[in-house]
């Protein structure tokens, strides 16, 4: 509590508005709500271009033969528009946590990082981003191996009826519970540079735009007229910006996380048993560019838009709940 005052109550110090006690809960709450609500909103608008790079990464026999934009149109004349959201509804289940876990990890991680181990600036962000990611990632990776499973089924070859199907059927085929958690050592691996970087090039750029160019790219935010902020439309090239440069460090172990969730589901399976077996399975058989980096383009333009609108919301969201 701030000296003097009632418990929970903020106080200004340092140009910065503090809350303790009760308040610092409340906050910490508001903050993964606002995670999870821009997490959302990234995933809806690219949710038809998330389907077909599965379909392209794990070389579906109905599309191998196709590239990117072919795909795109050729989803909706053999499944119908609905089918370039296959698998959407399990997503929006998982991304919800996952998008609140990652945001209120990534502010909490940075606190720590910068109080116990005296590190701040670039660094900092850089690990919290990290740590922020591989956090959501084990969270919710039952949830992102249901929703890979559904999103690969073409019309009229459907092993899974629906989400909680597909976990009854994974859970007796598959192992029990270490079947929801193949791939994972890809998806850890590739999630520590891919959140990292994210995080560490959309606050890098926020802070070299506000310093050098506070009247052309910020503004006062609307909940503290003394803190500035990005101007929105800033707020999404920088976004975008921080999730294209981070796609294509961590892309191959993409790539080699989906082929390991869709397990059984392929007839290659027994090749693609750990990381590097896949790694080099996929590299041996379709090379870097149709195999290592298939669908990147796509990627670009999924992982772009959906970057933009996490961060921008979560901006929003800061100043609609009052965090600044």
């Amino acid at each position: 509590p701030a000296a003097g005052g009632e418990p929970g109550r903020g106080r200004r110090g340092g140009g910065r508005f503090r809350v303790s006690g009760p308040g610092a809960a409340a906050v910490r709450r508001v903050v993964s709500w606002g995670g999870g609500v821009a997490g959302c909103c990234a995933k809806t608008t690219t949710a038809p271009l998330d389907r077909v790079k599965i379909l392209l990464q794990a070389h579906n026999h109905h599309y191998k033969h196709l590239g990117v934009f072919s795909t795109l149109c050729a989803v909706p004349k053999k499944e119908g528009y609905l089918g370039l959201y296959k698998g959407n509804g399990a997503m929006m289940i998982r991304i919800f946590p996952y998008g609140a876990i990652q945001f209120m990890a990534f502010d909490q991680y940075k606190k720590v990082i910068k109080k116990q181990l005296g590190i701040s600036g670039h660094v900092h962000r850089l690990m919290a981003g990290s740590m922020a990611g591989i956090t959501a990632v084990i969270c919710t990776y039952p949830l992102d191996m249901v929703r890979v499973r559904l999103a690969f089924q073409v019309k009229g070859e459907h092993k899974y009826m629906g989400i909680i199907h597909a976990f009854k059927m994974i859970y007796t085929k598959e192992g029990g519970f270490s079947g929801f958690y193949r791939g994972l050592m890809p998806t850890v691996v590739g999630m520590a540079p891919y959140a990292g970087f994210s995080f560490f090039t959309f606050g890098t750029l926020k802070s070299i735009g506000l310093a050098q160019a506070p009247n052309l790219l910020g503004r006062p935010s609307l909940d503290n007229p003394d803190v500035l902020v990005l101007k929105t439309h800033v707020n999404l090239l920088c976004g975008g910006i921080a999730g294209a440069i981070a796609q294509t460090i961590s892309y191959p172990l993409d790539v080699t996380r989906r082929r390991m969730q869709l397990g059984a589901v392929l007839p290659d399976s027994e090749k693609c048993l750990t990381m590097v077996q896949t790694l080099k399975y996929v590299y041996q058989q379709h090379g870097i560019r149709r195999g290592l980096y298939r669908g990147l383009s796509l990627n670009y333009i999924r992982c772009i838009p959906s970057q933009a609108v996490a961060f921008t919301t979560y901006e929003l969201m800061k100043q609609f709940l009052h965090l600044n």
